[in-house]
């Protein structure tokens, strides 16, 4: 293989490499943290409108066995504008933040999501409250 070859190999397998790490907007995507077979299953199990648990998502996903920090990881994903909170109109997608072809949480499944994590009742998901509704 000739060095020109080689180099455009190398930057194929780096450039991948990001693609599986990141996502588009740069933030850490989720398959770095959790399994992707796990991420596959889950999603497929809450496919139907009007199916999703938030229990049974995190305990499919592995995320209930995960390191504070991973939690933390996977809190700073699923808030997309950085306001240190996951308000409801990012939690409607949390779904897609796993795989962009997953469904968008219903307003019924969106609020239930929001009522049994917001614990001090401002409206949105705090880091401590997205902790301990994982770790339920």
């Amino acid at each position: 293989m000739g060095a020109t070859s080689m180099a455009g190999s190398l930057h194929h397998i780096l450039f991948r490499q990001r693609c599986v790490c990141f996502s588009p907007s740069g933030k850490m995507a989720m398959s770095s943290i959790l399994n992707a077979d796990d991420i596959k299953k889950a999603l497929d199990a809450f496919a139907a409108a009007e199916s999703f648990d938030h229990k049974k998502f995190f305990d499919m996903l592995g995320l209930k066995s995960k390191s504070s920090d991973d939690v933390k990881k996977v809190f700073t994903a699923l808030d997309a504008d950085n306001s240190g909170f996951i308000e409801e109109e990012e939690l409607k997608f949390v779904l897609k933040s796993f795989s962009k072809n997953a469904r968008d949480l219903t307003d019924k499944e969106t609020k239930a999501f929001i009522k049994a994590a917001d614990m001090d009742g401002d409206g949105k998901i705090g880091i401590e409250e997205f902790s301990a509704l994982v770790k339920e």
